[in-house]
C-alpha cells in the first residue's frame, strides 16, 4: 500500500468518524470527482464495501429528483462512472429516441417518469396536432397510425390524417353494402364516428342521381316476413313505405292503403293495429284478411241475430268487408 493510498484511507476514515465529506483536493484517490456529501450515506465505518445507500440520501439535492420508475432504476443504469457529475440529466442520454428527433428532445411532453407509456399525457399532447384523439382513437396503439414505411421516412411528423389513410382496406372489403360498387365516398366520417365504427349512419345525398333503394336493400326486401314483400307482390320501390332517416317503423300508406284498400291510417281503425299480421293472418296471401278476431265476434249465433235483417248474411271476414268497406258501422 502506498503512502498516498494509506493517507487517503486515513482521511476517509477520519471524515467518516467526524461526519463530514472528503474534499476532492485532499486525495487523488477519491473516485467521485466534484461530488461532495456525507460518506456515511453510502459507506460504513466497519467496511468500505459493499456500498449501501441510506434512505436519508436525497438525490434531488444534486439536481435530479428520482420519481416513478427512476426511483427503482439501478444507479449504474445512469452512472457508468463513479464520477457522478458525468451523468447527463437529459432523457435522450438514457432513452433511445424512437422518434428519430422528429419531436425534439423534450420527452416530458408525452412521457412521464411514472410510466414511459402514459396515454393521458400523449392524448393531451395530441390536442395540439392536426388530429386530436377522440373516441376509440384514444385507446389505439400509436404504431397503428405511426408505422415506419421505409428507412428515412417520417413516422410522426406529417402523418396523414384522412380516414382512408388507415381504413382503406376496410372500405374496399366491405360487402354490406359493397362500398366500392355503390360508389360510396372514402370520407368515412360521413357515416362512421370515432366513438364506434358500428352502427353507422348513412347520408343518402351522397348517392348518384337515379340510384335505386333495392340496389342496397334487396336482401332486406327478400328477407322480410311481416309482411312477406315478395309473396304480397310489393314493389321494390322501398321509398314508398320507408324513409332515409330510419328503416323501421315503415308506413304502408306509401302504397295508399287507405285509398286503394282499407283505411287503417284514418277513420276508426287508426291506431288499432300494430303490425300487418294483425289483420293479414296469411303471410303469403295479403288478399286474405281477418276482421272477426279483432272485433270480438266470437259467438256466431249472437252475431247472426244482430244481422237477421241482412239478406245473404255470412259469418266471415270477406262478408264483413263487403258491407263495411270503409270500416264504418
Amino acid at each position: 500500500m502506498t503512502r498516498r493510498t494509506a493517507l487517503a484511507l486515513f482521511c476517509g476514515l477520519c471524515c467518516l468518524l467526524a461526519g463530514s465529506s472528503v474534499p476532492a483536493e485532499e486525495t487523488d484517490d477519491y473516485p467521485h470527482g466534484s461530488f461532495e456529501d456525507d460518506c456515511s450515506l453510502c459507506h460504513a465505518a466497519e467496511s468500505w464495501k459493499p456500498v449501501v445507500i441510506s434512505a436519508e440520501f436525497d438525490h434531488g439535492d444534486h439536481g435530479f429528483v428520482l420519481r416513478g420508475a427512476h426511483a427503482r432504476t439501478p444507479c449504474r443504469s445512469c452512472h457508468a462512472s463513479l464520477e457522478f457529475a458525468l451523468a447527463e440529466a437529459s432523457c435522450v442520454s438514457c432513452h433511445s429516441d424512437v422518434h428519430r428527433n422528429e419531436l425534439g428532445t423534450d420527452c416530458a411532453r408525452c412521457h412521464t417518469a411514472h410510466s414511459f407509456i402514459d396515454r393521458a399525457s400523449m392524448t393531451r399532447a395530441h390536442v395540439s396536432t392536426r388530429f386530436p384523439l377522440r373516441g376509440t382513437h384514444r385507446s389505439t396503439d400509436c404504431e397503428d397510425c405511426h408505422a415506419l414505411d421505409s428507412p428515412g421516412s417520417l413516422q410522426w411528423v406529417n402523418t396523414p390524417v384522412d380516414c382512408q389513410d388507415c381504413h382503406l382496406a376496410r372500405y374496399l372489403a366491405t360487402t354490406d353494402p359493397a362500398h366500392v360498387a355503390a360508389g360510396f365516398p372514402r370520407t368515412c366520417v360521413s357515416c362512421h364516428r370515432p366513438t364506434g365504427w358500428t352502427p353507422a349512419s348513412f347520408n343518402h345525398n351522397f348517392l348518384p342521381a337515379g340510384a335505386q333503394c333495392v340496389e342496397c336493400h334487396l336482401d332486406d326486401y327478400q328477407g322480410t316476413s311481416n309482411p312477406d314483400h315478395g309473396a304480397a307482390g310489393f314493389p321494390q320501390a322501398c321509398e314508398l313505405c320507408h324513409n332515409t332517416r330510419t328503416w323501421v317503423p315503415a308506413t304502408f300508406d306509401g302504397l295508399n292503403h287507405d285509398g286503394q284498400f282499407f283505411p287503417i291510417y284514418s277513420g276508426k281503425h287508426r291506431g288499432k293495429w300494430d303490425v300487418c299480421s294483425d289483420c293479414h293472418v296469411s303471410p303469403n296471401n295479403f288478399a286474405a284478411f281477418e276482421c272477426i278476431q279483432c272485433h270480438e265476434h266470437d259467438d256466431p249465433v249472437d252475431l247472426q241475430d244482430e244481422h237477421d235483417e241482412v239478406s245473404g248474411y255470412q259469418y266471415n271476414s270477406q262478408a264483413c268487408f263487403n258491407c263495411h268497406p270503409r270500416g264504418d258501422s
